[in-house]
């Protein structure tokens, strides 16, 4: 008759069947237990660079599968270089215990993983963190919590930056993101699989949003939750960082990015963070030409529509031993690197300074402007230096049942700005390079006739072929007409009435080159990168109904729309 054998006794008999070392230096110790406060255990793989001795350690801690991150993240460098490494379920996936929670646990679960491994016999004492993505963030949490044995992070793609990246971006529900990543999340292995299966074109397009999930194939608890905490209330401001929690961070950093990285909003709130405490602190920045996957593997020679070259591929393996070979083993009096280490996309070069945004940024705003005909890329709206004198409207009709389409990043807008729904503004040819190094603010006075709309906002490289390729990492840039005053409450609002709308875009680095244009898109949809507004004011998450809306763009002296670039010195 078969038994159960306790969790903790299975391990140490899986430990004593597995061979002790691979190559007679490397210990394998899978299926190892961490206790939480809690009495939950989260469950590890352990690899030791040798049998006998004390070791520095680096943690990475998955809700992925930690099974799979050895190669994905080729930690056999970490060993090779004398460090132990330590991958760890997150609670409530793989092998841990506890149910999984998003971010909320991340913080007390790092803190007392860290200072679990500080106590064990091979450890020296002293722990870094890596990883990217989700891995990225859970560095973060675990850092505010001050646990004594953290001597550094290298959080890569960090995501995290409520509303302005996920669940929602500029108080739009990040629709495409919610579902897949949550049902991939929903159990304790990884559904991923399932994701392939769903019908999303016509998926997405059912309301209510609260019944996705359901029809989906699952009711997944975050989802809902997600939906109905639609302002930056208590439940989110657990894991909402504040001035007071980057004050309590002070141990190195090393974050990496890249300029089509999703999670860089989240990856660059956390550096501005830092960076307004306007303190001397160790935290250094990366941000490669590089998308969300790359960010931690060094880079490719082309991204969509443009091309690179050598200079775009980073040792950056090579470069996070260098930051550990300093926190960690302290092989080194200090990090010998510039705090901030930036590619520009069109020069194809690294530039460098002592802080981020550069010193030679300065912003520069460049206003829109048309005879009344912006619509489509055949239309008359133009992006000028100096506002014009006459006011002047352009108006389109966002029906919420024909969105705009989302397209992937650094690809060519053409197809989308044939749509009468999108207004399109363009420079005229450059004839010199225009370089821009940072975050893009458009300032679009607008005005719909509902008590609720969404106005989106595009940046484009118009080549002299015609292309126009999308910048940034994100489709498109929005707000949220009920969240134009802040996250905490939303407003509605008066129909007709002309509102100047912050829409603050990601970064980007990026040199347009003598011949080609600046090109602005405004719209109001980026379907399905974001849900679809609905117009009528009424709760996301219930509606089930639409109206088409009347938008009317502004621009002239009194109302003057345009967008702050970030201007890098020649």
């Amino acid at each position: 008759m078969a038994r159960r054998i306790p969790g903790a006794t299975a391990a140490l008999l899986i430990a004593a069947l597995v061979p002790p070392s691979l190559d007679g230096q490397i210990v394998n110790r899978f299926g190892v237990r961490v206790p939480m406060r809690d009495r939950v255990e989260l469950v590890a793989n352990l690899w030791l660079p040798a049998p006998t001795g004390k070791h520095p350690t680096i943690l990475l801690r998955t809700p992925y599968d930690k099974t799979a991150q050895y190669r994905r993240y080729r930690l056999d460098r970490y060993l090779q270089a004398g460090y132990a490494v330590m991958v760890q379920d997150t609670r409530g996936r793989g092998d841990s215990e506890g149910r999984f929670d998003f971010y909320f646990p991340e913080g007390k679960d790092g803190y007392d993983t860290i200072e679990w491994i500080a106590r064990q016999s091979w450890s020296n004492g002293r722990v870094g963190m890596d990883g990217g993505s989700y891995l990225g963030a859970v560095q973060w949490l675990a850092a505010r919590e001050r646990p004594p044995h953290l001597a550094c992070i290298i959080p890569t793609a960090s995501s995290g930056r409520l509303f302005d990246e996920i669940p929602y971006l500029g108080g739009a529900f990040r629709l495409d993101w919610a579902l897949d990543w949550l049902n991939l999340t929903a159990e304790r292995v990884s559904q991923g699989d399932l994701n392939e299966l769903v019908k999303w074109d016509s998926l997405l397009l059912q309301r209510p949003l609260a019944r996705l999930d359901s029809l989906l194939g699952r009711p997944m608890a975050l989802y809902q939750r997600m939906l109905a905490h639609s302002t930056l209330d208590a439940y989110w401001r657990r894991i909402q960082f504040g001035p007071e929690d980057y004050a309590r961070i002070e141990v190195p950093v090393l974050t990496v990015t890249g300029w089509f990285d999703g999670d860089q909003p989240g990856a660059l709130s956390y550096w501005d963070g830092m960076e307004a405490l306007g303190r001397p602190n160790n935290h250094y920045l990366i941000v490669g030409p590089w998308n969300h996957g790359q960010t931690y593997l060094g880079g490719a020679v082309k991204q969509g529509e443009f091309a690179l070259d050598s200079t775009a591929i980073f040792p950056i393996q090579e470069e996070r031993i260098r930051f550990f070979d300093w926190c960690l083993k302290r092989a080194t009096p200090s990090y010998d690197a510039p705090r901030a280490r930036v590619y520009l996309t069109g020069r194809n070069g690294w530039l460098a300074g002592d802080r981020y945004p550069l010193r030679e940024v300065s912003p520069r705003p460049i206003f829109l402007a048309s005879g009344g005909r912006a619509n489509t890329l055949n239309g008359d709206g133009a992006l000028r230096w100096e506002p014009s004198a006459a006011a002047a409207v352009d108006t389109f009709r966002y029906d919420p049942d024909r969105p705009v389409p989302s397209r992937p990043l650094a690809t060519d807008h053409r197809p989308v700005e044939e749509r009468a729904d999108v207004l399109v503004y363009t420079t005229e040819v450059l004839t010199d390079p225009l370089e821009l190094l940072g975050r893009p603010i458009v300032k679009l006075w607008a005005a719909t006739d509902g008590p609720d709309t969404d106005f989106t906002a595009k940046l484009l490289d118009v080549y002299p072929d015609g292309r126009a390729v999308l910048l940034g990492p994100s489709p498109t840039g929005v707000r949220r007409a009920r969240y134009r005053n802040g996250y905490l409450r939303e407003e509605l609002v008066t129909p007709n009435e002309p509102i100047e709308y912050t829409i603050e875009m990601a970064d980007i680095g990026h040199r347009l080159a003598a011949g080609h244009r600046l090109r602005l898109e405004i719209s109001s949809s980026a379907f399905p990168f974001i849900d679809r507004n609905a117009n009528t004011g009424r709760p996301v998450a219930t509606d089930t109904t639409w109206r088409v809306a009347r938008q009317t763009v502004f621009h002239g002296a009194e109302r003057p729309s345009r967008v702050v670039l970030p201007v890098l010195a020649p």
